[in-house]
């Protein structure tokens, strides 16, 4: 079997040593990164509860370090500290076109890999009828 060749079994575990590396390395950053966030000075809607006073709305021409992740801010007022401030929101507009790409680029690479296929089997069909008129040929 292909599978049990030295060269497939070290990059099968080559393969697997990366991505397992990959996910315990980015829940261990995680981890430093709360615990970092939680001794610094935290916003106030990550420590207590809070009220959405305006929705989730595309940013404005004021430059929030809550628009660089998403472009979209909602404002929050804590209950504890009554503290009024903005929170990076998912806007469904955006979410909406995100899914629409994503269905597209899915669809783009279901007709190319279709045809691939439609391709190969042409071409395998081909070698079997070329076979099958040698071999009569041949008698």
């Amino acid at each position: 079997m292909a599978c049990f060749r030295p060269r497939a079994l070290a990059l099968h575990a080559l393969f697997w040593g990366l991505v397992s590396l990959r996910v315990f390395g980015a829940s261990l950053l995680s981890d430093e990164k709360t615990a970092a966030t939680r001794a610094s000075d935290a916003p106030c809607w990550q420590l207590e509860d809070f009220v959405v006073t305006v929705e989730c709305s595309q940013c404005s021409t004021k430059p929030w370090a809550a628009c660089e992740q998403t472009g979209y801010v909602e404002t929050v007022n804590c209950s504890k500290s009554n503290r009024e401030e903005y929170k990076s929101c998912r806007s469904a507009l955006m979410e909406e076109v995100l899914f629409w790409r994503m269905e597209g680029v899915v669809l783009g690479l279901m007709v190319l890999l279709a045809l691939v296929v439609v391709g190969r089997q042409r071409s395998l069909d081909r070698l079997a009828s070329e076979k099958v008129r040698r071999q009569i040929e041949s008698i």
